[in-house]
């Protein structure tokens, strides 16, 4: 019998795979696609339980909406992360809606929402990583309403430069003013407003390209 393609894949990926049983294992098999998504494509559009997402390469933002439209970056997915929050049929505690649009142009494996619910009520230990996998996406939710709630403008925007350095490896952040606000859930005005300051301070330098951080030390000392 041929090995399927997602067959490796899963087995680095899923700490239960090898106590699966065989028809468990072809069932998730059977039942995944590899999927393309163009940059600014919607991939999941509120409570449909659209499956759980592997992130191949690209990146994904996952935010909620208001009713007015105004909406919040809970966190952003790269190459290796996987998506629950995608699955409601799978995580039927999971009471609020989603929105995962593409960042970037993505590849991603997506395996049917029903079929892994299948396997997960017949296996604990499916059900546990499941929640563990979500749950630990609830500490970057919680993190990113503790800065909306509790912190002022300029420690956000010093705390959002820094990781996002720190994540591409380069003190040029390619951002424009409106992609941070997105991401940091503010509006576009007072990112610029606060980055225009940063910049009289010597700490950034604002231009086309992006943001260059000049006094990594200063900025630091801002988000203590």
């Amino acid at each position: 019998m041929t090995q399927s393609p997602f067959e490796t894949v899963y087995e680095e990926m899923f700490p239960f795979w090898a106590e699966l049983s065989a028809d468990e294992r072809e069932s998730i098999c059977r039942h995944s696609s590899a999927r393309s998504f163009p940059k600014g494509a919607h991939i999941h559009d509120g409570s449909e339980c659209s499956g759980v997402f592997f992130i191949r390469s690209g990146s994904l933002r996952v935010y909620i909406m208001s009713e007015e439209g105004k909406d919040i970056t809970l966190y952003r997915l790269y190459s290796g992360d996987m998506c629950m929050l995608s699955a409601s049929c799978v995580l039927e505690s999971i009471t609020f809606d989603v929105f995962i649009d593409a960042e970037e142009d993505s590849e991603c494996f997506v395996i049917s929402g029903p079929a892994f619910a299948a396997v997960s009520e017949n296996n604990p230990k499916v059900k546990i990583f499941s929640l563990e996998t979500a749950l630990s996406r609830f500490s970057d939710v919680m993190w990113v309403m503790q800065q909306i709630l509790f912190m002022s403008m300029d420690k956000r925007l010093a705390i959002f430069l820094l990781d996002e350095s720190s994540r591409i490896h380069s003190d040029i952040i390619p951002l424009t003013h409106g992609q941070i606000a997105k991401y940091m859930g503010s509006a576009r005005e007072v990112v610029s407003r606060m980055l225009k300051y940063f910049a009289s301070e010597g700490l950034v330098r604002v231009s086309r390209k992006g943001v260059n951080i000049l006094d990594k030390k200063k900025l630091r000392q801002l988000t203590l």
